[in-house]
């Protein structure tokens, strides 16, 4: 692959991770846990791994900034617009299937 080539999926990448980031701050009617239930990943682990990212490369980031990136918002502003109360089976199904370390 081409340095060129390289550079155009970096750039395709970073337009995929933006589009993901404003289609979940529409879609503040999906809760965290359900995404977690469903796909193994939530709002926070983006927002953490996009810290992890920047922290490789050198640019300190903190988890609430990097938060406020991903949300769009604060996360305690986010939580108190849109964080529902999760279910009893919500909970069951997220402790079912959270990732084990």
């Amino acid at each position: 692959m081409t340095k060129e080539n390289d550079n155009r999926q970096i750039e395709f990448e970073a337009a995929a991770f933006r589009r993901l980031v404003q289609h979940l701050r529409e879609r503040h009617d999906v809760q965290n846990i359900d995404m977690m239930n469903l796909a193994g990943f939530c709002r926070n682990c983006l927002s953490n791994w996009y810290r992890e990212a920047a922290e490789a490369a050198g640019v300190a980031l903190s988890k609430d900034q990097s938060r406020e990136i991903v949300y769009g918002m604060s996360y305690d502003d986010w939580k108190e617009k849109y964080q529902a109360e999760a279910s009893g089976a919500q909970k069951a199904a997220f402790e079912q299937n959270r990732p084990k370390e």
